[in-house]
């Protein structure tokens, strides 16, 4: 079937002998991240039904709950400051044997793993609902005010008791980071003020589902309004086919207190879209009708027809169980998959020939490469991203705050921007190598990155080569010697600055070196690199001697010459 591959079929292998049987046959298949209508055994044998044309596509319906009054969530205010969104649904009259039970506890935590990012974006908690009482409050209180027996256990607890219970369970100590440092944490409550949920973390007791349970209430909570929905829609759809009345769903309302807005959940409607003919058949290198599509979609789970107002497009419903599907070249591959990869045409291009090369920056950048490590010097390749102190502070430069790229949310203080320089590396290089002799020679070709407001992404990307020697003697002679070699290699040849202003109109580079001050480096032992191209002049680089405090910042004993050139003006 399409968008899962066979990974094994043990039926062909020897298989162990476990407790005197031996072990059953098992196909192991492996399934794409986006297709979470296939996590569980009821989506996976539905979509292989439906393709095998063993089964038609269902039908999924709402219906009105036997009393007529639906069940309604009321969300206050206070959720807004965690934890925002809600949604739910029940399903009535389902019978669960100890197969399907699990699936349905195997679903969730495979949809918390996958969509809901460890439960950060979006958590489901499932009840019994002849055991609790709507309408339900959905609330944000401060810890201490929450009390209730968590699932599994018969004592009650406050929530700081609780956290210091479930800091032991191995399964959900990795979530309580979650709320753990909030004012407040999220809480669901019954129209009895009996706890059903603390969400994202555990259900309560109370409610617990079990195999005797016939009606599931259930209810999701997110920071992600999209994601909420498709989750709502994907536990709904695969496990109504086990209600009395397969494929129906009793919504619910959700009201929200602080503006009275309301809405009712889940949306089981398809989502119209339509699909070019000429664009499936150039992308499939095929020639198929309207209609011989529409049968192959039919095959992919989609309700499809030629459409009415052009003989070119394909009228397209998408389940609610195809979230993945966002544009006619998802529907495109779906019909290849139905149509079969492997009966597809694979012809030699004849229209055009191309033979590949490389960009001339990185062509150049291999070059350099190749010059530098074959005088002696060896190649490292550092991180892109490093501390701000490391880019900055330890370098004895000060930030503008127009210069480097900042991460807004970094994960460690290691990584909170972008290079703008690739001495950091070479520094952080030769301080995890310290053991080794010395001297040290190294070198990086390699991207940096600085904002740029006129560009569409505010930010771009130079290609740097830069250098460093670590040993007893400063090797400044020897970091100028690597300089001229490089240049000369570029065919650049050196003369002194009135030469290089001159403003030659000829075709040759001429490269010259100018003293500077800058607090990188020790006073007096630093220079600048300028060219001159077509009677421009480009300022391209540095080298120098760095300044003792650098050394100490980054745990050197030893000096260290450094030089750094953007290669871009060289192209």
């Amino acid at each position: 079937m399409g968008s899962i591959e066979l990974d094994e079929d043990t039926s062909q292998t020897e298989r162990p002998i476990v407790n005197g049987k031996q072990e059953p046959a098992q196909l192991k298949i492996e399934i794409p991240a986006n297709r979470y209508d296939l996590l569980c055994f009821e989506g996976l044998s539905l979509m292989l039904n439906i393709f095998n044309g063993n089964a038609p596509l269902p039908v999924y319906r709402l219906v009105s709950p036997p009393k007529g009054e639906l069940q309604t969530i009321i969300v206050h205010e206070s959720t807004a400051r965690i934890r925002p969104y809600v949604s739910g649904a029940v399903l009535r009259n389902i019978k669960f044997t100890s197969e399907s039970y699990n699936s349905f506890i195997a679903l969730q935590d495979k949809l918390h793993q996958n969509i809901a990012r460890q439960r950060s974006l979006v958590s489901i908690g499932t009840h019994d609902l002849d055991t609790i009482h709507g309408p339900f409050d959905y609330e944000a209180l401060p810890p201490e005010q929450i009390k209730f027996a968590p699932l599994n256990q018969s004592k009650e607890m406050t929530g700081p008791k609780m956290f210091e219970f479930l800091e032991k369970d191995r399964h959900l100590s990795k979530f309580l980071p979650l709320i753990k440092d909030s004012p407040v944490w999220p809480v669901i409550y019954d129209s009895k003020r009996t706890v059903c949920s603390l969400p994202p973390i555990i259900n309560g007791d109370h409610s617990k589902i079990t195999l005797n349970t016939k009606n599931v209430f259930i209810e999701i909570t997110a920071t992600d309004k999209t994601k909420l929905e498709i989750v709502n829609n994907i536990m709904v759809a695969m496990f109504s086919a086990h209600c009395a009345d397969q494929f129906t769903v009793e919504p619910i309302r959700i009201i929200s207190k602080h503006n009275g807005e309301s809405r009712q959940a889940p949306n089981l409607s398809p989502r119209e879209t339509q699909a070019e003919v000429e664009y499936i058949n150039q992308c499939c290198g095929l020639d198929l009708s309207a209609p011989e599509i529409c049968k192959l979609l039919k095959r992919m789970a989609y309700t499809a027809s030629p459409s009415e107002a052009s003989k070119s497009l394909i009228d397209v419903s998408i389940s609610i169980t195809r979230p993945d599907v966002l544009h006619q070249c998802d529907i495109m591959e779906d019909v290849a998959i139905a149509y079969g990869f492997n009966r597809l045409d694979r012809p030699f291009p004849t229209q055009s020939s191309t033979i590949a090369q490389p960009l001339p920056i990185n062509k150049l950048s291999d070059i350099i490469r190749i010059e530098t490590a074959m005088a002696g010097w060896a190649e490292v390749m550092s991180l892109i991203l490093c501390s701000h102190d490391e880019n900055f502070g330890w370098l004895n430069r000060k930030d503008d705050g127009k210069t480097a790229v900042k991460l807004a949310n970094p994960k460690t203080l290691e990584y909170q921007v972008v290079r703008t320089t690739l001495i950091p590396g070479l520094l952080k290089t030769i301080r995890e190598n310290k053991h080794h002799a010395v001297p040290m020679k190294i070198f990086e070709v390699s991207d940096v990155a600085f904002k740029d407001e006129i560009r569409e992404r505010k930010a771009r990307n130079e290609r740097h080569f830069a250098a460093a020697w670590y040993g007893k003697t400063s090797g400044f002679e020897v970091v100028h010697g690597l300089l001229d070699r490089v240049m000369l290699m570029l065919k650049s040849a050196f003369v002194t600055k009135e030469e290089g202003l001159e403003g030659k109109m000829d075709s040759s580079a001429r490269y010259w070196i100018e003293e500077i001050e800058d607090p990188m480096f020790f006073p007096g032992h630093a220079a600048s690199i300028l060219i001159s191209l077509q009677g421009k002049v480009h300022k391209i680089g540095i080298f120098g001697i760095l300044h003792p405090t650098v050394l100490e910042k980054f745990e050197l004993r030893y000096p260290v010459s450094t030089l750094e050139i953007n290669i871009e003006p060289l192209l």
